[in-house]
């Protein structure tokens, strides 16, 4: 069922232009979260639910952790819940809704992987939000660094003080525009 639903999600995404990672980009999350086996993973910017079931079905197969997601408008965290709940995860996530910066400061417990993918100008302020939190090592992967100058605050950070690699991918809505995801290792 979660695989009819990702691809239905999917579809909504495209016709509505609901902004989505697409499957290329799905893929190396999944991967990273595979890799990852997280106990917890937060993920700032649900939207409608896609990278969250992306993850959430890896965390279904690999039997082990549960994700918190952020979402700022209520509208969309509503139709997420509605989505992880036909696809069977919702007992697997908590959605939340408000400021990504601001919900981080209320998890308390350990945090082995965050995904950000909200307002890019966010990205530095929910790192640190959270930083206390995060596991060492934690994995924190970055959507949308192809728009560097507006996370370059978040940027400089973490590819100075942590083992970071970009991965870029060729925009399937733009041709010939790439963009892409920061992969990094959070060690204190």
């Amino acid at each position: 069922m979660l695989d009819k639903v990702l691809a239905e999600v999917e579809e909504q995404c495209r016709e509505e232009r609901v902004p989505m990672l697409g499957p290329d980009k799905a893929k190396l999350l999944a991967c990273c979260v595979e890799k990852a086996k997280p106990s917890l993973i937060v993920e700032c910017g649900t939207a409608i639910g896609y990278s969250g079931l992306w993850i959430l079905r890896v965390l279904k197969t690999v039997g082990t952790g549960r994700l918190i997601t952020v979402e700022i408008e209520e509208a969309n965290a509503q139709r997420a819940r509605a989505n992880f709940e036909t696809a069977g995860v919702a007992d697997l996530v908590d959605s939340r809704i408000g400021d990504a910066a601001e919900v981080l400061k209320t998890i308390q417990e350990p945090v082995d992987f965050l995904f950000l993918d909200n307002n890019k100008d966010g990205y530095f302020a929910c790192f640190q939000a959270i930083e206390s939190r995060l596991t060492n090592p934690a994995t924190i992967v970055a959507d949308n660094v192809g728009r560097a100058d507006q996370m370059a605050d978040y940027l400089e950070h973490v590819r100075s003080n942590f083992e970071s690699e970009t991965h870029w991918f060729e925009s399937r809505r733009r041709p010939g525009r790439r963009d892409g995801m920061e992969v990094s290792i959070y060690c204190r």
